[in-house]
């Protein structure tokens, strides 16, 4: 008898690879930079930006922090590694040994470069368009020296709206953007897009966009049809099926009551694997029963190794059987929404978890 009992991350490689060539096609030209920050949003950057760099033909890639781009390096031996927090001293052997491209977005950072130059790099200035975080203000741009203008290669900035078509910030942004770079930065190439900018439209593809979060599946442009392919899905064990009679109370805090006989199953997956608690008496799960999908309500307080699941409907359910928690007809747009949450935010949490059997397909 074959039981499992931790919950399985499956990774589909191949669909990563067909999600890059569509945005690197609808990007038009432009250099499509592939942001595998945050292990590759918890997918494991080492094996997603080896399958970009040798399946896909990536040249260039983003990390958030030094130590990731040192991870990657070996992978990617020819690649551009752009680093979007910049350099310091914690960062300073990674950027060496790796050859990193530091993106730099303050004044301290720009003293701190000029003092720790790398031979052969020269770094990418952030400008501030009106998100209002990293980023030079205009009245730093103003004070800047010609020499210090000199050092940079790549002008960027980042839209705080893309996501919805219509925002009157994303028009703000981009003329923001043109005005400045236009004028401190003429001759420098620049890039304002991530993955939701690249939908819309060509004047704000420039030189280069970034791609995340679609090209792991999310649907980062959700006023249309998501275009992505999956990329995730993730799946649990049944450990145990009990009966649950009428008055019963389930789970923590007793939050949930049978208002008659029910039929439960417990599910090896919870929030200890990065399964919002949020999702407690509102989430739900599916099972592949008779060639048919049965949804089944989460039902009590997600604990941090189970959750509970309603599944009197589903027939012939057995333990050992498989609950889908994330696959092609439940996506992560759809628990970031039950969650309250976005899809970022769940992946990330999800995908860092070491508790996972993770599976690599293609």
């Amino acid at each position: 008898m074959s039981i499992l009992t931790r919950p399985i991350l499956e990774i589909n490689l191949g669909n990563l690879c067909k999600n890059y060539r569509f945005l690197q096609k609808l990007a038009d030209g432009a250099v499509a930079a592939a942001v595998v920050k945050d292990d590759a949003y918890g997918l494991g950057a080492e094996v997603i930006a080896a399958k970009l760099y040798n399946d896909a033909g990536c040249r260039s890639f983003f990390v958030a922090h030094g130590i990731e781009g040192e991870k990657i390096r070996p992978h990617v031996a020819n690649a551009k590694i752009y680093v979007l927090q910049g350099i310091g001293e914690d960062s300073l052997e990674s950027f060496r040994k790796a050859e990193l491209i530091p993106v730099i977005a303050g004044r301290e950072q720009l003293e701190f470069w000029k003092e720790h130059r790398i031979p052969g790099i020269k770094p990418v200035i952030q400008i501030e368009s009106g998100l209002n975080r990293l980023g030079f203000r205009e009245h730093e741009l103003e004070t800047m020296s010609q020499d210090d203008r000199n050092l940079f290669s790549l002008v960027l900035s980042h839209l705080a709206c893309a996501d919805e078509k219509g925002h009157f910030m994303n028009e703000h942004q981009l003329e923001n953007f043109n005005r400045l770079r236009q004028k401190y930065f003429p001759k420098l190439p620049a890039t304002l897009s991530a993955s939701d900018g690249t939908f819309l439209g060509k004047e704000y593809l420039f030189d280069m966009v970034r791609i995340g979060a679609a090209m792991y599946g999310i649907n980062t442009a959700p006023y249309r049809e998501n275009q992505m392919l999956p990329v995730v899905k993730i799946m649990a064990p049944v450990l145990e099926i009990s009966p649950l009679c009428r008055g019963e109370f389930v789970g923590y805090s007793a939050t949930y009551r049978a208002a008659d006989d029910r039929k439960i199953a417990i599910v090896s997956i919870g929030y200890g694997d990065g399964i919002p608690r949020s999702l407690s008496n509102v989430g739900k799960v599916f099972f592949r029963n008779g060639g048919k999908v049965c949804e089944a309500r989460i039902i009590g307080k997600v604990s941090m190794d189970n959750i509970i699941c309603d599944v009197t409907e589903v027939e012939n359910l057995q333990v050992g059987d498989t609950a889908f928690v994330v696959d092609d007809f439940y996506t992560l747009d759809d628990i970031g929404r039950d969650a309250g949450t976005i899809s970022y935010e769940v992946l990330s949490r999800i995908g860092k978890n070491t508790r996972f059997d993770r599976r690599y397909t293609d």
